[in-house]
């Protein structure tokens, strides 16, 4: 008759959870499992397709655009009246950029973007949309106290600084410019897209980090 000892299975409870990946990503790797094995899709479109979102449709791209539209006057400049056109001169139009509008952070505006009806995103310029974009509390705080919301992405704005909070719809998204960071004179387009966060082409983030330069 076999015996119970609770200290083995202690510790082969905290070996599993050692060795195991987080729930959520041992959910996707069961089930990348399952369809590759089943014939469904094969490995290297699965690896194709996070390479594309990871490096490729992730928020690098929007940071490609910010970065000329500091460089280059005359892109700003279309950029401005007609994002959706103009960002097709990097190839990155899309369905989810078709009525794409560009707004600019200046030292008397700070724009937040969100979405209260659902979770509408330019994720071809921006990648996944975060979970807290998504979530209930961000969509309904954000339009009615963007201060206080600004507040705990660590964004503290000064009284003569006026938040403006764009709603996203299936009919047109946006994407934030922020300011360009005082000392990134002489940079070139690369290095200045480097700095660029996800946060700041969506609102929550203000001061871009220079890495003390």
């Amino acid at each position: 008759m076999s015996t119970y000892d609770p200290e083995k299975a202690a510790q082969i409870h905290r070996d599993l959870h050692t060795h195991l990946p987080p729930d959520p990503a041992l959910r996707v790797k069961t089930l990348e499992s399952l369809v590759v094995e089943r014939g469904l899709v094969q490995p290297e479109i699965v690896d194709a397709w996070v390479e594309a979102y990871s490096e490729h449709i992730g928020p690098k791209r929007g940071a490609q655009v910010v970065a000329r539209a500091w460089t280059d006057p005359e892109f700003k400049a279309r950029l401005m009246a007609d994002a959706s056109e103009a960002i097709k001169d990097f190839g990155f139009e899309g369905h989810a950029t078709g009525h794409l509008k560009a707004i600019e952070n200046t030292d008397t505006q700070h724009n937040l973007v969100v979405c209260t009806l659902c979770s509408c995103y330019p994720f071809s310029i921006l990648g996944m949309s975060p979970a807290w974009y998504k979530s209930s509390e961000y969509r309904a705080r954000a339009v009615r106290e963007p201060r206080k919301v600004l507040a705990e992405f660590g964004v503290t704005l000064a009284k003569d600084v006026s938040v403006r909070a764009w709603d996203s719809t299936a009919e047109v998204r946006y994407i934030v410019i922020p300011q360009r960071p005082a000392g990134t004179e002489g940079w070139d387009q690369d290095r200045l897209a480097a700095i660029v966060s996800r946060n700041s082409m969506i609102g929550t983030d203000r001061d871009l980090d220079t890495g003390g330069e």
